[in-house]
């Protein structure tokens, strides 16, 4: 027969056991959310840089530099200098410069919110397709409409690739720093697409860069013009608006890229791709 001591013992014994599982749970879901903050944040640099310089944030270059270094947390596991598979194609169109345009305020939406878009990507990589709901990211696709028309994409960098935790190529920056905007931001859209779900951003997605803080939950609304293309399935939780999907040949031309490797971290924590990837030309219009 088990006595009362025993008995309390064994009961004693059963509750530490109980809290040390709750503890290392606690832990276990602690290192996920980390990888996770980790991973968002390398997605809210550019962005938040984007909109310091489109002056939704007032403050010097000095500033924006600083407050981008301070946010920053290493994206990309850099790896092994990988031959330039764009380098010919790049050194032809050398010397070409994007324009430099900036306006005060989101263009009024003229597009047909029941049509489908397409936008047209020509870089030295490569041609990159990418077919945009209009219905679900009307200001988005609005704005890509207006801005390719003007030519503000045409010989800007991608300046940042992701191939850690999440897998991304971010383009969008005419002075390809990540700090680059067209003067005004966007409201986020379409955050509840289904193909969100479970906290994933499948690959082919094309989504906007922004300043959304997961931490602060500070800058919702903040897209401007600097976009990524999700090359590999990605885990990152719906806060960046998913407006268009890239084509079978186009997903071709981002794994070409990705293969290539990324730089190391510059000082601003950007890792840049090793393959020299320049949109000669960008074009929007109905499919």
């Amino acid at each position: 027969m088990v006595s009362n001591e025993q008995r309390r013992r064994q009961l004693a014994r059963e509750k530490y056991l109980r809290q040390q599982q709750r503890r290392e749970t606690a832990r276990r879901k602690s290192r996920q959310r980390n990888v996770v903050i980790a991973a968002v944040l390398a997605v809210v640099l550019a962005g938040g840089g984007a909109v310091a310089a489109t002056g939704a944030l007032s403050g010097s270059d000095k500033d924006k530099k600083d407050d981008a270094a301070s946010s920053a947390t290493p994206s990309a596991a850099p790896t092994s200098k990988a031959p330039d598979p764009c380098a010919k194609a790049a050194k032809a169109v050398a010397g070409k410069k994007p324009k430099k345009m900036s306006w005060k305020k989101e263009p009024a939406v003229t597009i047909d919110k029941s049509a489908s878009y397409t936008m047209k990507l020509e870089t030295t990589c490569g041609d990159i397709s990418v077919t945009m709901d209009a219905a679900k990211a009307p200001h988005t696709v609005n704005s890509f409409h207006f801005l390719a028309g003007k030519g503000y994409f045409d010989h800007t960098k991608c300046h940042r690739l992701v191939n850690s935790r999440i897998y991304v190529l971010q383009c969008g920056d005419p002075q390809g720093t990540g700090a680059g905007g067209p003067g005004y931001t966007l409201p986020d859209e379409n955050l509840k697409d289904p193909s969100l779900k479970g906290g994933t951003y499948p690959a082919g997605t094309v989504a906007m860069a922004n300043q959304y803080n997961p931490q602060t939950k500070q800058g919702r609304n903040t897209g401007g013009s600097q976009f990524f293309l999700v090359y590999k399935k990605s885990d990152l939780p719906p806060d960046y608006t998913p407006f268009g999907t890239v084509d079978k040949a186009g997903m071709k031309v981002l794994q070409k890229i990705a293969n290539a490797g990324a730089a190391p971290p510059d000082q601003t924590m950007n890792t840049a791709p090793n393959a020299s990837v320049v949109i000669n030309k960008a074009t929007v219009g109905k499919s």
